[in-house]
């Protein structure tokens, strides 16, 4: 693990990839093994649309067929992808097996979740998210003991990639189980509230994944993991509270092919920000690891717990028990880092390398979101007959957009880096957590499907 990296004339994460021996940086040709695994797709669609054609309209057959060429593109630029696919589908396969009795596939029955012991404990789609839950905490509290000890940070990596593996999973079989409750109930796993912070936690991990490989560093891990812990935690608290978990038929505006689209641009959008938010934080932490003065830190700290006290404010109009709890230890883990700044800043990367990953996750993010927001006006149109209504979600869209136009404006334009940048990525998930959340808490709209 690469802690220094040595500037030259080189952009910085080649510089980090180097020094790791890592040449992903120069991907050649497509060899067998991604001819191999386009084929692989290839015939899954084709399985798909031999035997459930009657259930997809036209629109969704080309999203089907489009899904092949974009994720094969995906796998070729990040092989370790491709393993992930295999492994989830191979088990999310195996647990539609067992749900149809070792009958085809096209059978099943849903109660058997409730007796086969590996759909109990392991795959059904409860099971495998509860498991990405737990191993997504564990793999925040490794990368913190891992600023100590590359043998814990290295296990921090392996439990992220089980979390994802896990949800991944979970969210291929719960879609499966959505059409053994019914005909009319089965759908894509992106509809509700339980469902997208499931995607969002998966998004976020992947792309921290991606980053940590191609920069060699894991000292970003416990930064990143705290805020896909903080979306577990809500997420826990969603589902037992209000039986979020449970699979509903969707509302009619639901009902489209638009969704397949406009809502994971949408929430790779809402993850590369977060993972911009927290390397920004990464980032204020390094510049200030020798800093004793007070005064310089109180900004970064009042931050922190205005975003440790956001899931209170959205998770309950009456401060639980539980949500003061949750605040009060995300404030002690907040002042825990800025505490031991010193030593945690010597292990991260140096500044102009977390100001790359910043800057790369935001721009990611803005082009993706830009996306969105143009499928969900477009969604719109087709929904209700117009573009766009000043909704409180569209609303609160737009002032996320803005916000990181600007951003990306400020940079291009004018050169920004550094603390300014760094400070607005973090200010920048209040905005981000506000749409995602707020919204659906004090603002009610067309866009109100997910309402705690």
């Amino acid at each position: 693990m690469s802690q220094s990296i040595t500037p030259s004339n080189m952009p910085v994460w080649q510089d980090a990839m180097m020094a790791s021996g890592d040449a992903r940086g120069r991907r050649g040709k497509p060899d067998w093994t991604d001819i191999a695994f386009f084929l692989l797709l290839a015939a899954g669609a084709a399985y798909a649309l031999a035997n459930f054609s009657q259930s997809m309209d036209y629109y969704e057959k080309v999203i089907l067929c489009g899904a092949v060429a974009g994720l094969s593109w995906l796998a070729w630029l990040w092989r370790p992808l491709r393993t992930l696919m295999i492994a989830s589908g191979l088990s999310a396969l195996f647990a539609i097996w067992l749900y149809s009795s070792g009958g085809g596939l096209e059978q099943g029955d849903i109660t058997r979740a409730e007796h086969v012991f590996l759909l109990k404990y392991l795959l059904s789609s409860q099971s495998a998210i509860l498991w990405m839950c737990s191993l997504f905490v564990l793999a925040m509290l490794c990368y913190w003991i891992g600023i100590f000890s590359k043998t814990a940070a290295w296990l921090g990596t392996v439990l992220t990639w089980g979390a994802v593996y896990a949800g991944v999973t979970g969210l291929l079989v719960r879609w499966r189980e959505g059409h053994l409750l019914g005909p009319d109930i089965g759908h894509i796993p992106v509809s509700n509230l339980y469902e997208v912070f499931v995607l969002f936690a998966l998004i976020t991990a992947m792309f921290y994944l991606y980053y940590e490989r191609r920069y060699a560093t894991r000292a970003l891990g416990g930064f990143v993991l705290l805020v896909i812990s903080s979306a577990v935690v809500f997420l826990l608290w969603y589902s037992f509270t209000r039986e979020a978990f449970q699979i509903q038929p969707l509302v009619p505006a639901l009902k489209s092919w638009w969704m397949k689209l406009h809502v994971p641009a949408n929430f790779i959008g809402y993850g590369t920000f977060s993972l911009a938010a927290m390397v920004g934080f990464a980032y204020l932490i390094k510049e200030n690891g020798q800093t004793r003065s007070l005064g310089k830190l109180a900004p970064l700290f009042i931050l922190g717990a205005i975003l440790c006290a956001e899931p209170m404010v959205f998770g309950s109009g009456q401060f639980s028990a539980t949500w003061m709890l949750y605040f009060g230890l995300g404030a002690i883990i907040v002042g825990t880092i800025l505490a031991f700044r010193a030593p945690i800043a010597s292990k991260l990367p140096s500044l102009e390398i977390l100001d790359d990953i910043m800057y790369r996750a935001i721009a990611v993010g803005f082009a993706f979101f830009t996306v969105a927001t143009i499928l969900g006006a477009l969604w719109a149109a087709d929904a209700w007959g117009t573009y766009w209504q000043w909704d409180p979600k569209e609303t609160w869209a737009l002032i996320v957009w803005l916000n990181y136009a600007a951003w990306l404006h400020m940079r291009l334009m004018k050169g920004l880096r550094g603390t300014m940048a760094a400070y607005w990525a973090l200010a920048g998930l209040l905005v981000t957590s506000f749409a995602f959340l707020g919204v659906n808490m004090f603002l009610s709209g067309l866009h109100s499907y997910g309402e705690l």
